[in-house]
């Protein structure tokens, strides 16, 4: 298994102005990649994280099936207008996810709201509620549990996650956190680093596209990780 992959960061979708200053997108150019390795035409494809969609527009786009969970009620139904299997996404809470009817899925992908070690809101709340970092490890484990039983047997879960650095330059070690409390729950296989490009006019760093690293991935990092799990 390779375990970094330099990846184009760049949308080809453009969001309404009513989501743009809260766009945590990630490019489809990631999901295309992680949907190109293990699925295949027919397969169903879940994201318990939903947010604006990525995940389950590129999914439907590649042939596979899409379902989805949001919390948020605005981006549930951006998501629902704009899909073709409307009845796939549901507007609910992960942390609920055995009271929803979603079948057997072959692959998940999607990010986990992320979380500072000193952040006072809960990030499964819409961090509308306060919370704990404490708090947020349980209720990820506990997530994670019931989305054991939604998959398939053997079938690969993948987590987008990153360590965050605040403007101090104090660490929240969430990629390890993470990494830890859902591995007591599904089999960690390892993990990939994810390291972003972006366009400029020329070379740089030896390579052949006019393509470079690009300065920041966010939260004072330079990359982020996808942590990959088998359901066994």
């Amino acid at each position: 298994m390779k375990t970094y992959v330099f990846l184009p960061k760049y949308f080809k979708t453009e969001l309404p102005a009513k989501f743009q200053k809260d766009d945590n997108r990630f490019p489809e150019a990631y999901v295309e990649y992680f949907l190109k390795k293990y699925t295949k035409k027919g397969d169903k494809v879940l994201d318990i994280f939903a947010g604006l969609g990525t995940t389950l527009f590129v999914a439907e786009k590649m042939g596979r099936i899409p379902f989805g969970v949001e919390i948020v009620e605005k981006r549930y139904q951006y998501i629902k207008d704009r899909l073709e299997n409307k009845e796939n996404i549901i507007h609910g809470d992960a942390l609920k996810l055995l009271e929803y009817n979603i079948p057997k899925c072959d692959f998940c992908f999607g990010s986990p709201p992320f979380m500072m070690k000193d952040d006072p809101e809960n990030p499964f709340t819409a961090y509308q509620e306060e919370g704990s970092y404490q708090q947020y490890l349980k209720d990820l484990q506990k997530i994670f549990s019931q989305l054991k039983e939604v998959m398939k047997p053997n079938s690969i879960i993948a987590v987008d996650v990153a360590n965050l650095k605040n403007e101090h330059g104090e660490v929240t070690t969430l990629a390890w956190d993470v990494g830890k409390s859902i591995s007591k729950v599904l089999h960690f296989l390892g993990e990939i680093i994810i390291i972003w490009e972006t366009r400029e006019s020329k070379t740089v760093d030896g390579r052949s596209e006019p393509w470079r690293i690009e300065g920041t991935f966010g939260y004072g990092y330079d990359h982020n990780y996808c942590l990959l799990y088998q359901n066994k």
